[in-house]
């Protein structure tokens, strides 16, 4: 399903980086130790925003890389 609030994602699953780029902004935010069990819940869910917010966004630190 699209998202209003997340227009893509990437993720090395060696590394363990969740990368997210947001409708609202053209940055890319790499969230760090993510661990493929989340990122493939992630995916699978039906609401990708209300899953980032409850599940990813305070809980795992993030680096912001400017376009």
């Amino acid at each position: 399903m699209p998202s209003t609030l997340i227009r893509n994602t990437s993720y090395d699953e060696a590394a363990r980086i969740l990368s997210i780029w947001f409708v609202t902004s053209r940055n890319r935010y790499d969230y760090m130790d993510v661990p493929p069990g989340i990122y493939d819940d992630f995916r699978q869910a039906f609401s990708k925003g209300r899953f980032f917010n409850q599940h990813i966004r305070d809980v795992y630190r993030y680096r912001i890389y400017r376009s």
